[in-house]
């Protein structure tokens, strides 16, 4: 079971990484790398958790993270780890929503780490990459 602490340090670790209280009225914390955004808390809207009908709702925490397009968003759901998962309101966007209680720390990395992938500057990724 992960935390948003581990999220935090995960991301962290990443060059260059800033994390901040989410702007407006979102709770949270959000982590950017070049003034993009990577992850985000993710509360449920009322909206949302309406669209869950019948279906029980993922209890929280709840990450957002960036994927690199929807291809790569279709296979990341396709994987079907444990605590991946999208709704109506992310449609169309490339990012999905993890359960932090229901994740695996070791994929966990790897989402936050491809986020960071998928914002990063060229040159940062490049490095990043170059150093592995």
């Amino acid at each position: 079971m992960a935390t948003i602490d581990d999220v935090s340090r995960i991301a962290r670790s990443l060059p260059d990484v800033v994390e901040a209280p989410r702007g407006g009225q979102s709770k949270g914390l959000h982590w950017a790398v070049g003034g993009k955004t990577l992850a985000w808390e993710r509360e449920f809207s009322k909206a949302d958790v309406r669209r869950f009908g019948e279906d029980p709702v993922p209890a929280g925490p709840i990450v957002a993270v960036v994927v690199e397009d929807l291809g790569e968003k279709q296979a990341v759901l396709e994987a079907a780890h444990p605590g991946f998962f999208t709704i109506p309101h992310f449609e169309g966007h490339a990012a999905v929503l993890i359960q932090l209680d229901a994740v695996k720390e070791e994929h966990l990395r790897e989402a936050v780490t491809d986020a960071w992938l998928a914002v990063a500057p060229e040159h940062l990724a490049r490095d990043f990459l170059a150093e592995r």
